[in-house]
């Protein structure tokens, strides 16, 4: 009883944290974007933009954390793992259609720089570093995978506003309006870049590819050694949120084996597939001379003939 009332106060407590944490970075996403509208300054929209992005992964986080602790049901037998990649790629798809919009504006800016308003800058670079600050706060000791992510994108945030701080005082002394376009398509680019690779990932694991530091040739071996396996076919691994990862495959034991053996045949099979990283797995037993309608070329042979 006593874990139960834990993980419900632990559950509680990272959604009321993402959630205060939500509510900062968009009240000060809709401030940037009128300074930035204000000074005339494409290094603060584009900043924007990107807290923008992370107004809607917070608030995305803050929905999808009440589905943490709810279990698979029949109508999510997988569960609701992968309503996080969800909010990943809705997230990516608002952050690149964003950079490309800014980058638009800004790489003109270079040919031709505008004098934006040092002045305004600076006071919202100091009000972005505090915002998302303490919204950094409210998470620093996040326990949740949900909660650490966020945590490192407001970390970027504050990075990307202590650099507007630094441009904004260079440009009180010295007429060099080209940083701020500099700044802006550099900073934009990062951007843009982290995100495509983050949405490749993400489309992966929905298309239930190969998660990429699978050795399948390395595991196929391994299952091949275990006594009274006499082969293996049908081998399928993806991952449901790239975490957790699900393996099933057909192996065909001797025409005598006992129950005893197919236990344990099972039990070793299970053993090798957590020695790989493998947290949910569905071993089919068949026995030899059995025909298999789904025996395919193994996973690993596949792999070697590509």
């Amino acid at each position: 009883m006593g874990g139960l009332q834990h993980h419900v106060h632990h559950h509680n407590r990272a959604t009321s944290n993402i959630r205060a944490a939500f509510f900062l970075n968009l009240c000060f996403t809709i401030i940037e974007l009128a300074g930035g509208l204000f000074t005339n300054s494409m290094a603060i929209l584009s900043d924007a933009l990107h807290d923008l992005g992370d107004s809607i992964s917070l608030g995305l986080s803050w929905y999808l954390e009440k589905f943490a602790a709810k279990k698979r049901d029949a109508q999510y037998t997988y569960g609701y793992a992968r309503f996080s990649l969800l909010s990943a790629l809705i997230n990516a798809i608002v952050l690149i259609t964003g950079s490309i919009f800014i980058l638009m504006e800004a790489i003109p800016r270079l040919i031709d720089p505008v004098q934006p308003n040092a002045n305004g800058m600076l006071i919202l670079a100091l009000l972005g570093i505090i915002f998302n600050g303490l919204a950094v706060l409210k998470l620093r000791n996040g326990e949740s995978l949900n909660q650490q992510m966020v945590s490192w994108h407001l970390w970027e945030d504050v990075m990307g506003w202590i650099g507007v701080l630094i441009i904004s005082i260079i440009m009180k002394f010295f007429n060099a309006p080209i940083l701020d376009g500099l700044f802006s398509v550099l900073f934009t680019l990062f951007i843009f870049f982290n995100v495509l690779k983050i949405l490749k990932e993400t489309l992966k694991i929905f298309l239930q590819a190969r998660p990429e530091d699978m050795d399948l040739d390395q595991l196929t071996s391994d299952i091949q050694t275990i006594p009274n396996i006499i082969s293996s076919h049908d081998l399928r691994i993806w991952s449901m949120d790239g975490k957790q990862i699900v393996m099933t495959l057909h192996v065909v034991v001797p025409g005598d084996s006992t129950k005893h053996i197919i236990i344990e045949v099972k039990s070793q099979v299970m053993a090798t597939a957590r020695e790989h990283g493998i947290s949910h797995v569905t071993t089919e037993i068949e026995y030899e001379g059995e025909v298999c309608n789904l025996s395919q070329p193994s996973a690993s042979s596949i792999l070697s003939n590509d």
